[in-house]
């Protein structure tokens, strides 16, 4: 079983390189945006929480998150394994997970974190505002701000799985399909 933390400042292309290793894997890819707007438009209890603090502008908090974590990994405990897109972005998240996943007798295998320099995350993040019209990639300072904000807030996750020898750093510079060849190369290993 595969199970793998995919992680990476804004614009490193963790989008991109999940959709090819859940492709190549079958692995059950769990985003917390996705995972949150699926609460929510079921209205489950979790949803139905999250969304009092979303409407509120407020962040969701840890616990309903982690809470819809478990249904998630709860329901696919028996698959080929995980591939966890924007989760843990805190080391006490990393935590929670890691618990999660020893009550179904798993672990995480590795955390590949897909690592760019930051003046090709700005260029990179303009050049999709262009595309998709999203406002947070559209503004320089904004885009530094988000850097700024993973460099301060999230990144220090890494430390926590390098403690357990469990963080392989990859360049996120290059073709697609050779980052791919290189997280496949780790993948591999498992």
């Amino acid at each position: 079983m595969l199970n793998l933390v995919l992680f990476g400042p804004p614009g490193a292309g963790k989008g991109t390189q999940s959709d090819k290793i859940v492709e190549k894997y079958q692995l059950c890819h769990i985003s917390t945006g996705d995972l949150l707007r699926a609460e929510m438009k079921a209205q489950t209890e979790l949803g139905l929480q999250a969304k009092a603090k979303i409407e509120k502008g407020e962040l969701v908090s840890d616990d309903i998150v982690i809470g819809m974590m478990a249904k998630k990994i709860a329901e696919n405990a028996k698959g080929n394994g995980f591939i966890f897109d924007g989760f843990p972005r805190t080391t006490a998240q990393a935590v929670a997970l890691d618990d999660l996943m020893a009550k179904h007798n798993i672990a995480v295998s590795c955390m590949i974190s897909l690592e760019v320099d930051t003046p090709e995350l700005v260029k990179r993040l303009l050049e999709r505002g262009k595309v998709s019209g999203r406002a947070d990639d559209q503004n320089e300072d904004v885009i530094m701000n988000r850097i700024k904000v993973y460099n301060s807030e999230t990144a220090p996750v890494k430390d926590f799985y390098a403690k357990q020898g469990k963080l392989k750093e990859i360049k996120g510079v290059g073709t697609i399909d050779n980052i791919f060849a290189s997280i496949c190369d780790v993948c591999d290993k498992f």
